[in-house]
């Protein structure tokens, strides 16, 4: 979702391929042979397989709005141990320790209440590469667990998920786009 972001805030366009990742075709495997997505393969046979790389190579090309600005790295530093929290208490089969794996998630949040209660987004009255770098995963927590940002009562946090998501330019980047198979 980062990834779409940043291509389509950066009129960058790109053959989209969307996959089953139940059913990696061989041809990603061969230019990324991790098997993640997103994988952009640039014209000179470059390949970018991590989403932050993407963003922040598409937005070199061209930042229309000025996302790219001082401060927001540290932000997406911080929102990797808030990541991996959210995908042991997203990936817990067992429901073991539940509550310390959304405890563990707190003080990030925190971090992005606090940020949100000072300004209408992390760095200032313009959103950032910051803001729509971490605001698919606070999305993600959000719909593992609907109830409780209203329960900490992060209502700044709730209302900024909220925009984005109503945005049109989430819609946009949003839209389905039938499944590629090799041959298409």
């Amino acid at each position: 979702m980062r990834a779409r972001l940043a291509l389509h805030v950066s009129e960058i366009e790109v053959e989209h391929r969307e996959i089953l990742l139940k059913k990696k075709p061989a041809e990603m495997l061969a230019v990324s042979p991790k098997g993640t997505v997103p994988v952009l393969v640039l014209p000179d046979g470059t390949v970018i397989d991590e989403s932050i790389d993407i963003m922040y190579w598409a937005l070199k090309q061209n930042d229309p709005e000025g996302w790219l600005v001082e401060g927001a790295e540290s932000w997406l530093e911080q929102l990797l141990a808030f990541k991996t929290h959210l995908d042991n208490y997203k990936y817990n089969p067992t429901r073991e320790n539940v509550e310390a794996k959304l405890t563990a998630c707190q003080p990030f949040l925190i971090s992005v209440e606090n940020a949100l209660k000072r300004n209408d987004y992390l760095l200032g009255r313009a959103p950032t590469v910051a803001d729509f770098g971490i605001l698919p995963f606070i999305r993600q927590w959000h719909f593992v667990n609907t109830k409780q940002l209203q329960l900490w009562d992060y209502s700044k946090t709730v209302s900024w998920l909220k925009a984005f998501l109503e945005s049109t330019r989430f819609a946009e980047i949003m839209q389905k786009v039938p499944l590629w198979s090799p041959g298409n």
